[in-house]
């Protein structure tokens, strides 16, 4: 019950049930307002013109959030009043049905934001066939009010922003706090537990996937208004927790160790890793407990906890080393050595968050370099040349906007030949649950009939209990509100509030409930049936066939990050900055390879062709970039010797085999550099200098020399983990090539036959 009730109190404090709200005042001000002005009439196209501009206000520059209102605005404006002035004329009507489906939908091209943008459009063209305007004049005047209603909308939308500026930070914020700490202790069970390792690993890609997605959102927001007016006091709190944030993220990753070499190396003695897990899922708590803080107002967890687990990791050294006795534990002792600095990495960083919610003096003298935020923020480009570059049958976009155009022509003529009573339900339910990739579509699909059935079930509950008509008016602006602050994160629970508000509101247009209810289920099917089987059989765009260019870029930005982490290991002073927006761009490569991997895993089995080779794929990429960020990691924060020569010819070798890997993809002749020979020599030579180091401890300690200085402690450490990630990185890169010379010939020259 106490859990309940808090997770009530976080979506009650929480920005999505703040937008609901923001969406419930742009909708029932306009009628109240102009109901005791004696203009009602004119409130159901003000009320319109608010709702239909809502979806383009989301998290992030406030500078964008407006133009993409204003475009809505515009463009919902003028494809109402194309389809009120088509209406009259059926051959005419279906040609600017399919032509506005067609255009619209391909701009979502320019990326999220602009998706909405054009959901606008299209439900505007949807709710233009419940509007019963004749006359030029009318429709004039219904376009112009609406616009007026957006205008409402974008001003109901500032004050709000005015009244509580941070709080879509806050949520931002606290969601991936929330999606860091899941992240941690889902690799604490990876640690240890070899059963269901495979299945897990592809958790994480979905975690992956979402945290840079919203780590993308609160850059865009953050820096973009640093840039734009300098920092507030908040703001720069916010940015600190930001940057602790991707620190933490970037540590987690660097983090993704060799299982099979932990195995080999620990065999029956997991139990001195359960110190190093259990402290990952403390601090995977403590972070998911930080995540409520930035919603509530309560106190900051005492830190005692996670300091002990910290020590306890710490003494499992010692005890491994007094068990199994140097040197054979040597190999051992510096794996959870190097864990450890991790985790106490981890744990620093999650102090500093905890300062800054404290509002601790210190935390706010935390330098922040004035680099060039620029170059942390991923551009849209909003240039027609994008547009003209999707405008192909290869491209996924192109071909969703021509699919979704037959189905929306198709099902109004459906309508029309049938004569449905209401065949924008049928037209809504497509535009709202069908998108490029079949799997979402059929799993929105299922959750709108799921989420239709409940709604109308509860509909027909409340019509038995009682017909007052203010009851009905009260649950329909709740279940609406309900509905939009539940629409991201629980799809058929907002279908359900969504249906339960459409059904009361045309209860007020028709008396006779049950039958509002049965037509919108009946509609609901119709359209849901559409939806799925035209994205089964027109252009289908099957994940496979996609996969190329995400992987392209992948092997792109993991070589652009081999080379950074070169130059950072040669001068780390010079190259922080460099080394940071390559390891951005690497990190979102691989959030995008991993999000095509799962929107494949949607497809029907049949379209799976080689699934087990793609997912070694996206494997290999995934641990060669946590392979290179261990590196980085390592020499960001510890003073490290010269990079040396046998280093860098095994990054010319690494770099060249993912160059290779790229070139077979793209059909370019391949170019070999640097001889295998040369390779194993250099790899040899590494492991031999940390063996050196190794034999002359041992003599040291026959010697009667125990303890170990630091100095020697960071030699040992930054030996052992060059040699073994640079021989791991290698094996990954020659793994990859050959897996991706496999995916070319069994895939992509098997499409060409």
């Amino acid at each position: 019950m106490k859990k309940t009730l808090k997770q009530l109190e976080l979506f009650l404090k929480g920005s999505s049930f703040d937008r609901g709200i923001r969406i419930g005042v742009g909708i029932t001000v306009p009628f109240a307002v102009l109901y005791f002005l004696g203009f009602f009439e004119y409130a159901p196209a003000v009320v319109v013109g608010a709702f239909l501009n809502a979806p383009g206000d989301i998290p992030g520059s406030f500078k964008r959030k407006v133009n993409a209102i204003l475009v809505s605005i515009g463009l919902t404006m003028l494809i109402t009043a194309i389809i009120l002035f088509s209406k009259p004329y059926l051959p005419l009507l279906l040609l600017a049905l399919g032509v506005i489906t067609f255009v619209v939908s391909l701009l979502s091209v320019y990326g999220f934001r602009a998706s909405l943008v054009s959901f606008s459009g299209l439900l505007a063209m949807v709710i233009a066939f419940a509007i019963q305007k004749e006359t030029a004049q009318e429709i004039l005047v219904q376009v112009a009010l609406m616009g007026v209603g957006g205008l409402w909308y974008l001003v109901v939308s500032f004050i709000f922003q005015k009244l509580a500026p941070i709080k879509e930070q806050n949520q931002l914020l606290s969601d991936t706090l929330l999606l860091i700490g899941k992240y941690l202790k889902l690799r604490a069970k990876l640690l240890t537990q070899k059963t269901k390792r495979n299945e897990r690993l592809k958790q994480t890609f979905v975690l992956q996937h979402q945290i840079n997605e919203k780590h993308e959102t609160l850059r865009e927001s953050l820096l973009t208004a640093r840039k734009r007016s300098g920092r507030s006091r908040y703001e720069e709190k916010q940015l600190l927790i930001l940057l602790s944030s991707i620190n933490i993220f970037e540590l987690i990753e660097a983090k993704h160790l060799d299982y099979d070499m932990m195995d080999d190396i620990f065999g029956n003695r997991k139990e001195f890793l359960k110190a190093s897990q259990n402290l990952n899922k403390i601090m995977g708590n403590h972070l998911i407990r930080l995540s409520e803080l930035l919603i509530q107002n309560d106190k900051i967890p005492d830190r005692a906890t996670l300091l002990d687990a910290l020590s306890k990791t710490y003494e499992s050294i010692s005890n491994y080393i007094d068990t199994v006795q140097l040197p054979e534990a040597r190999e051992g002792a510096l794996v959870l050595k190097n864990l450890y600095d991790y985790q106490e990495q981890i744990l620093e960083e999650i102090r500093t968050i905890r300062r800054v919610m404290a509002n601790v003096q210190e935390a706010s003298k935390v330098s922040l370099k004035r680099e060039d935020s620029s170059q942390f923020l991923t551009l849209q480009e909003y240039r027609l040349n994008v547009l003209i570059q999707n405008f192909s049958l290869k491209a996924t976009m192109f071909r969703h906007s021509l699919r979704l155009a037959i189905a929306i022509v198709f099902a109004y003529l459906l309508g029309f030949i049938l004569d449905i009573q209401n065949t924008y339900w049928i037209l809504l339910t497509i535009i709202v649950i069908m998108r490029p990739s079949y799997g979402l579509t059929k799993e929105r699909s299922k959750d709108r009939i799921i989420g239709t059935l409940i709604g109308a079930a509860i509909a027909v509950g409340i019509v038995l209990i009682t017909q007052n008509v203010v009851v009905y008016a009260a649950l329909a602006i709740v279940s609406l509100i309900l509905a939009f602050a539940l629409i991201q994160q629980n799809y058929k629970s907002a279908a359900a509030l969504i249906t339960i508000s459409i059904i009361f509101v045309y209860s007020f247009i028709n008396p006779d409930a049950f039958e509002v209810i049965q037509y919108r289920v009946i509609d609901t099917v119709i359209g849901s049936t559409i939806a799925v089987v035209a994205n089964y059989l027109l252009l289908p765009s099957w994940e496979v066939d996609n996969l190329k260019q995400v992987l392209l870029n992948a092997l792109k930005m993991n070589k652009s990050y081999v080379l950074a982490t070169q130059k950072l290991y040669q001068d780390p002073s010079l190259n922080q900055l460099s080394y940071n927006v390559a390891r951005k761009e690497a990190f979102l490569a691989i959030s995008n390879l991993n999000a095509a991997f799962q929107r494949l895993t949607q497809d029907p089995k049949s379209k799976q062709r080689k699934f087990q080779l793609i997912y070694e794929i996206v494997t290999l990429n995934q641990t060669m970039i946590s392979a290179i960020a261990s590196i980085g990691n390592f020499i960001s924060n510890h003073k490290t010797t010269p990079a040396s020569i046998e280093f860098n010819i095994l990054i010319k070798k690494i770099s060249n085999t993912l160059q290779i890997s790229f070139d077979s993809l793209e059909h370019v002749q391949i170019k070999k550099k640097i001889t295998e020979e040369t390779a194993e020599d250099a790899q040899e030579k590494l492991m031999d200098k940390y063996q050196q180091l190794s034999n002359l401890r041992d003599k040291n300690i026959d010697q009667g020399n125990t303890e170990l200085d630091t100095e020697t402690l960071h030699a040992l450490q930054e030996a052992y983990l060059i040699a073994n990630h640079m021989a791991w990185l290698k094996s990954l890169s020659e793994n990859l090539k050959k897996a991706t010379e496999r995916y070319r010939y069994s895939i992509i020259n098997g499409s060409c036959d």
